[in-house]
């Protein structure tokens, strides 16, 4: 710190020699900036505020269908309306402007300046201020009465015609979206009707394969169903025998029927069950007993033996009932014998052997029969059903993103509809607002505050800028001497003789009465001068405040 203490001390000391030259430029520099900037014309303001009802105004008739405006989208529309090129021309036509018009040159630079000096400021959503400088009062206030006088009246005379571009424009909407969902609709129906088979179908959302797969996979479980019930009836038909031998016209119980009886009450087999064990134990080869797969192969296998036990109860239940008839058949030849004998010799010891065809056995034929029929006919639908499948599945692979496509059509036409729907809302709407416009005075544009002639200037700031001429002439003083020292070769301390290395012995000081008092009187008029531009400064300050506006 003490080190730049002494460095800065020993800049002043040298700085001090060129103190003319920098009172010199600080002279220049602040009389001729006092002189431009006290020369500045002066600049009046107007303003106005102005009440703008937005949501009757600003807000787009098809709100709903785009985002809602913002404060800062309604000060763009408001500024768009106001300074639009129609209206400037016209506030140019109407004021003093023109006068300074000589071409159309001069009219487009005039009325873009007049497009970014006329400032435009929100104050509130409805409330918003308008402004204008110039450096006539009169000028000032009629460009801001013009341009307000001009938009209310437009806004007066063109509600009822924003009304109608309104209306034509939602039908030429509804027009475009009327044939786009026309299009769109052919366009999907076409489609269908090309790649009808793959499409989802009704609300289930299944397609005509996935039909077919599950029509073909309930074919199959059914002619197993009956291939097991042909295979039980094939061993209850050999087990039967076709004939029953009877003695003295009586109809016993042959042996063979318990045999069938007893063939009856024989385990069959299901492919099936046996075809689902055999994937179980593979995969049980493969996987843990708690693995998805082994899971679900297991629930398979318990399924399908418990259809299987309900098949063999039923064929159970229907032998049963046939060898009740065959009892109620045989008690009743037993009854009639009896009958025909009464009153006879009794028959010899040996009686005539007589055989009768075995009803059981015709009544398995019978069923053998039926279930041969149902398996041919479920063979002959499964051959279609694979037929169906085959090409179903082939057209699938044929175009594999018809799904896609339909989804993307459908998805397509979803929105023009939706869109079309709201646009017919808002024709009614608007129709209603129609109404409504022409049955009320609705009021949309107040102004709040008129515009009044300025008194008093707002610019230029002239206080504000004297002072800071001021300070850069001072600065600019201090830094011309500061240069000059740079480009100084002389010594002035007898501590930079001894920064050189060299022996110094000591310093004589001037003693001399006449230097030491043209010193004396230089500072003073140094001083002097110094204090002369003060007061200049200080005279220009009053004179200012004193002046109109005080600035």
């Amino acid at each position: 710190m003490g080190t730049l203490l002494i460095m800065l001390r020993r800049l002043m000391l040298a700085a001090w020699r060129y103190r003319w030259v920098a009172a010199a430029i600080a002279w220049l520099v602040c009389g001729g900036g006092w002189a431009f900037v006290y020369t500045i014309p002066n600049q009046y303001e107007a303003s106005a505020r102005l009440y703008v009802d937005a949501d009757a105004v600003l807000t787009p008739l098809l709100r709903g269908l785009s985002i809602d405006s913002s404060l800062s989208s309604q000060l763009d529309v408001l500024q768009r309306t106001l300074l639009s090129r129609p209206n400037l021309e016209k506030l140019v036509s109407n004021t003093d402007l023109d006068l300074t018009i000589t071409g159309p040159s001069d009219l487009e630079s005039m009325v873009a300046r007049l497009g970014v000096e006329i400032k435009i400021t929100p104050q509130t959503r409805n409330l918003f201020t308008i402004t204008y400088r110039n450096t006539t009062p009169k000028l000032a206030f009629d460009v801001v009465q013009t341009i307000l006088t001009t938009f209310i009246e437009s806004k007066t005379g063109n509600n009822r015609s924003e009304m109608e571009n309104a209306q034509s424009f939602l039908q030429q909407q509804l027009a475009n979206y009327e044939q786009q969902l026309r299009a769109a609709e052919r366009k999907r129906a076409d489609f269908r009707a090309k790649y009808l088979d793959l499409l989802p179908m009704g609300e289930s959302g299944g397609s005509r394969l996935d039909q077919a797969q599950g029509g073909l996979r309930q074919l199959q479980g059914l002619i197993t169903d009956q291939v097991a019930k042909r295979d039980l009836l094939n061993r209850e038909l050999s087990a039967t025998s076709p004939l029953i031998v009877t003695e003295n016209e009586t109809l016993p119980l042959p042996g063979s029927a318990a045999a069938a009886i007893a063939a009856r009450g024989a385990t069959p087999r299901d492919p099936r069950v046996e075809q689902a064990q055999s994937e179980l134990n593979e995969l049980r080869l493969r996987y843990t007993e708690n693995h998805p797969d082994v899971v679900s192969a297991k629930r398979r296998l318990e399924a399908l033996k418990v259809q299987f036990e309900q098949f063999l109860a039923g064929e159970a239940a229907k032998a049963a009932e046939n060898k009740a008839a065959y009892d109620d058949a045989t008690a009743k030849a037993a009854e009639k014998a009896a009958q025909d004998n009464a009153g006879k010799p009794p028959p010899p010891t040996s009686r005539p052997v007589r055989s009768l065809p075995n009803p059981i056995y015709e009544q398995i034929k019978v069923r053998l029969y039926e279930t041969e029929s149902t398996i041919a006919s479920l063979q002959r639908q499964i051959a279609d059903a694979t037929r169906e499948r085959d090409r179903l599945e082939e057209m699938a692979r044929s175009a594999p993103g018809v799904q896609a496509e339909f989804l993307n059509l459908n998805r397509d036409y979803d929105v023009l509809r939706r869109n079309y729907e709201e646009l017919l809302g808002r024709r009614e709407s608007m129709r209603i607002s129609t109404a409504a416009e022409a049955d009320a005075d609705k009021i949309k544009i107040q102004v709040i505050d008129p515009p009044q002639v300025p008194q008093n200037p707002v610019a230029p700031k002239r206080t504000l800028l004297m002072s800071v001429v001021l300070a850069i002439g001072i600065g600019a003083g201090l830094a011309a001497a500061v240069m000059l020292v740079q480009f100084d070769q002389s010594y002035h301390t007898i501590d930079e003789l001894r920064d050189l290395g060299l022996p110094v012995a000591g310093g004589i000081s001037l003693l001399n009465v006449t230097v030491t008092r043209g010193r004396l009187a230089s500072v003073m008029i140094f001083s002097l001068a110094v204090l002369l531009l003060g007061g200049i400064y200080g005279g220009l300050l009053y004179r200012i405040s004193r002046g109109p506006g005080g600035l």
